[in-house]
């Protein structure tokens, strides 16, 4: 269905992402565009109901502040000019700015509440099989939020002619590649190419021990192992991608500093000749997390917890051995069945283990041990750039540490790290 949509153009705010996101908590669509659009891309968007011209600190460009074209101001649907001090500033009360921005969305405009999930993925199926066709799709199927959610919602539109590739080099979690095979070769019964890496990825990182190419010979082999999976296939004339919202819009407009390029997944080669589909690409991460839950990928699937792209090589601190690697997985799976028990599991952001590459005087058993210590880190954030410290209640620690130095064979301390970001950033390497 054709849903309505309320247009913020970007004049200098650096608070656009929150705007959308709470037009969208009002149940109506909201697009993000650069102050100077042209008449013939704002005639081209569907369904826009109502155009925020939203000002800011970055308002000021070679000299000259900016503006919106005469088209805007003239156009068919109502304009408000918000954000900026002395015209129209947005109260600082979120039930008042709430209300306010209701007012405009809602009595001003006449915008229906007609955004959700639902919708949502009724509008994408149709879009991905009026682009797609009868041709072949395929997909590098991490068995992340963004790539499952991506891989849920091809197989509801287009079923087999989606293809997956699950890459496990050997630095996943625990029982990850597994919940992968089970949740969409059998459950989803997805063509599913399941590719046994981990012998390849872990003898290429055999004795390199500095973090940044630890990440270049795991990003490098990814690629090269996909590539060599693709060129198996044939027919193939789309590639799927998990491309969000913030991966957009953190690549910059005009007035808006660039966080980072908008890149594709794995910086995959351009020589692979496959045109783009993105059908996530316009959702907020907690959207793609509710279009998860609708599309009835699993829960621990859906909430998935932040993880690096090298995986666990970069909790494996140094030169990643198979032994120590092992130790890592196993300490993690105990850390997140722990914190699952506890109640902490939906309370703390992010909260992994990591093992050093050197060992310690223990005793075990009356004989004396060198071993390795496991590293527990639990922080919160909101946007990573700065992370505070879960305070964990002393007899939850006190249980980690005594199913880990128990179960966990090479290992015989645990410590908790206490230092925030900054000082210290949220991974190690």
């Amino acid at each position: 269905m054709k849903q309505d949509m309320i247009l913020i153009l970007d004049l200098g705010s650096e608070e656009n992402p929150r705007l959308a996101r709470e037009i969208r908590d009002l149940g109506v669509y909201s697009e993000i565009y650069p102050h100077d659009i042209s008449p013939e891309e704002l005639k081209a968007l569907p369904g826009v109901r109502g155009i925020i011209l939203n000002g800011g600190p970055n308002c000021i460009v070679d000299g000259v502040e900016i503006d919106a074209g005469d088209h805007v101001y003239n156009g068919p649907v109502p304009v408000l000019l918000a954000g900026v001090k002395g015209k129209h500033p947005w109260p600082a009360e979120p039930e008042e700015r709430k209300a306010a921005l209701s007012r405009f969305v809602f009595d001003t405009c006449g915008a229906k509440a007609n955004w959700n999930m639902e919708n949502f993925i009724a509008d994408q199926v149709e879009l991905i099989r009026r682009q797609v066709g009868d041709k072949q799709v395929l997909l590098a199927l991490s068995g992340g939020v963004d790539s499952s959610v991506v891989a849920a919602l091809l197989i509801k539109a287009i079923g087999k002619q989606l293809t997956c590739v699950h890459v496990n080099h050997g630095l996943l979690r625990k029982g990850e590649p597994e919940q992968v095979v089970e949740v969409f070769g059998k459950q989803l019964d997805a063509n599913l190419v399941y590719v046994d890496a981990a012998d390849r990825f872990l003898d290429k990182l055999a004795g390199v021990a500095d973090p940044e190419q630890k990440r270049k010979i795991i990003g490098a082999e990814f690629i090269r192992v996909f590539e060599e999976e693709a060129r198996k296939l044939s027919g193939i004339q789309y590639l799927a991608q998990g491309t969000i919202y913030p991966d957009i819009i953190e690549s910059g407009t005009k007035t808006v500093k660039a966080v980072k390029s908008h890149h594709n997944v794995g910086g995959l080669p351009e020589d692979l000749g496959f045109q783009l589909v993105e059908p996530l690409k316009m959702l907020f991460k907690d959207e793609v997390r509710a279009c998860g839950v609708a599309l009835g990928l699993p829960d621990e699937m859906v909430y998935r917890q932040p993880f690096p792209g090298p995986g666990l090589g970069v909790r494996c601190l140094g030169a990643i051995t198979r032994d120590r690697l092992e130790a890592l997985r196993e300490s993690d799976a105990i850390l997140r069945e722990e914190f699952a028990k506890a109640g902490l599991a939906g309370k703390v952001w992010q909260y992994f283990t990591v093992v050093p590459d050197f060992k310690s005087v223990g005793v075990r058993d009356g004989a004396r041990t060198f071993d390795w210590p496991v590293i527990l880190r639990a922080v919160n954030t909101v946007d990573a750039m700065t992370a505070t410290v879960e305070e964990v209640p002393w007899g939850i620690l006190k249980g980690i540490c005594d199913r880990v130095t128990r179960e966990v064979a090479g290992v015989n301390r645990v410590l908790y790290d206490l230092t925030p970001k900054p000082v210290g950033t949220i991974e190690w390497e």
